[in-house]
C-alpha cells in the first residue's frame, strides 16, 4: 500500500498550525447559513464542522480523524459550550453532508469518481511509474471535476491495479520485440561465474578519465552493444518508464532478479541494457572531453614555453635584420654601389649563421608566434 504521506491526498496532520486553524474558523456568512437550517446547537456544530472539514479536505472525515484542536476552534467560534458534541453521521448527519455538497457545488458520485480516477491513472501510467504520482493525477482530475474524493484506499487500489496492467502490457511488448537468441543472451546475464555476473557488469560506472580507464570504457561499450539493439526493444515506451524499470532492476542483484517472473524479468533487464548502452556512450564521450581538455591544457602550456624560448631568438633575428638593412641602406652607412651593398648583406647573413640557419630560425618563431596551440595538441 502506498504511504499517504507521499501523496497530495488531503488530510489533517498530527499537529495543526495556528494559520491552518484560522482558515478553519467559520465566517459570519457561513454561520448564518448553518443557523437557518439547524434546530439545535449540536446540529449547528455538526453542520459547520462538516462544512469546514470538507472545504479543507474535499471529503467528510470519519469520526476520530478530526484533530481536537479543529473541533475546539469551530465550537469556540460558534460560541457553544464544551458540552456540545459532534453528532455522528446518522440520517441527520447525511442530510447535513448533502447540504454541504450543495453549498460548495460538489457532487457525490462514487462510481463516476472511480471511473475518472481509473481513466486518468491509466493515461498517466504510460509515462509515470510511481504510485504516488498516479494518485496525485487522479486527485487533480477529481478536484477539477468537482467530485467528492473517494477514500485513499480506493485510489491506492485503483493505482496499483492499473499500474500492474499497464506495466504488464509494456513488458509483453518489449519481450515480443526481442529475438529468441537475444532473449537467451539477456537471461544468461544472471549467471554468476566466480562471484561475478554480466548483470552486475551492466551497472558498471566509468572511473576517472585516465588512459587505461578510457580504453576500458571503449571495451565496455563494445560489450554492452553486443548484447543487442536495446533501443529497438524499448521502442514506443516512454523514457521515464524505461528509466524506472531499469532502476528497479539495478537495485536488485542477480539472485533477486532470478526470482522475478517472466516476461517482467526479461523486460527489466532489457531496459537496464538500454540504459547501460546510453550511459556507456555518455561516459565515453565525457571521458574523451576530459582527456582532450587535459591535452589542450598541456598544449597551451607547451606553447607558452616555446614562445618564451623563442623570445630570445626573435630578438636575435631582429638584430640580424637591422644589420642587413644597414648594409643595404646608403643613408645608414651602406655602400651606394648595389653590388657592394649586396655583398655586404650576404656577408652579414653568413656571419649570422647562413641562409639555411636564418630561415630555420624564422620558421621556428613563426610557428608559435600566434596563439595557435592546435598543432601541439
Amino acid at each position: 500500500m502506498t504511504s499517504i504521506e507521499r501523496t497530495a491526498y488531503p488530510r489533517f496532520g498530527r499537529l495543526v498550525t495556528a494559520r491552518e486553524l484560522d482558515g478553519l474558523a467559520p465566517v459570519a456568512e457561513e454561520v448564518e447559513w448553518a443557523r437557518a437550517v439547524s434546530r439545535s446547537g449540536q446540529h449547528l456544530f455538526s453542520l459547520v464542522l462538516a462544512l469546514k472539514c470538507f472545504q479543507r479536505l474535499g471529503y467528510f472525515p470519519r469520526a476520530g480523524h478530526v484533530p481536537p484542536a479543529v473541533i475546539e476552534r469551530v465550537r469556540g467560534t460558534l460560541g457553544l459550550s464544551d458540552a456540545t458534541g459532534w453528532q455522528p453521521p446518522d440520517r441527520t448527519g447525511r442530510w447535513q453532508q448533502q447540504l454541504v455538497r450543495e453549498r460548495l457545488g460538489v457532487g457525490a458520485d462514487p462510481e463516476r469518481a472511480r471511473s475518472l480516477a481509473e481513466r486518468a491513472i491509466r493515461s498517466e501510467a504510460e509515462v509515470k511509474n510511481h504510485p504516488p504520482d498516479l494518485i496525485n493525477v487522479a486527485l487533480e482530475v477529481l478536484v477539477r471535476e468537482g467530485l467528492e474524493l473517494p477514500a485513499f484506499s480506493t485510489l491506492d487500489g485503483i493505482a496499483a491495479r492499473v499500474r500492474a496492467e499497464v506495466n504488464a502490457g509494456m513488458f509483453s511488448g518489449i519481450v515480443a520485440r526481442i529475438r529468441l537468441p537475444e532473449v537467451l543472451r539477456v537471461n544468461n546475464l544472471l549467471e554468476v561465474v566466480e562471484g561475478k555476473s554480466g548483470f552486475d557488469a551492466l551497472k558498471r560506472v566509468a572511473g576517472k578519465a585516465s588512459w587505461s580507464h578510457f580504453r576500458g570504457q571503449v571495451e565496455h561499450l563494445r560489450w554492452v552493444d553486443s548484447l543487442g539493439d536495446a533501443r529497438g526493444w524499448v521502442e514506443g515506451i516512454a523514457e521515464s518508464k524505461v528509466a524506472d524499470f531499469a532502476g528497479e532492476a539495478a537495485a536488485a542483484d542477480a539472485a533477486v532478479m532470478g526470482d522475478v517472473a517472466q516476461p517482467k524479468r526479461t523486460a527489466m533487464i532489457a531496459c537496464l541494457i538500454h540504459v547501460a548502452q546510453t550511459r556507456a556512450r555518455d561516459e565515453l564521450a565525457e571521458m574523451f572531453c576530459k582527456r582532450m581538455a587535459a591535452i589542450t591544457k598541456r598544449a597551451r602550456g607547451e606553447l607558452d614555453r616555446l614562445r618564451e624560448e623563442g623570445r630570445e631568438l626573435s630578438e636575435q633575428l631582429i638584430a640580424h635584420y637591422r644589420e642587413l638593412l644597414e648594409r643595404l641602406d646608403p643613408a645608414r652607412g651602406g655602400s651606394a654601389d648595389p653590388v657592394v651593398a649586396l655583398a655586404l648583406a650576404r656577408e652579414a647573413v653568413e656571419r649570422a649563421g647562413g641562409f639555411a640557419s636564418e630561415l630555420s630560425d624564422v620558421e621556428r618563431v613563426a610557428a608559435h608566434h600566434a596563439n595557435n596551440y592546435l598543432p601541439l595538441v
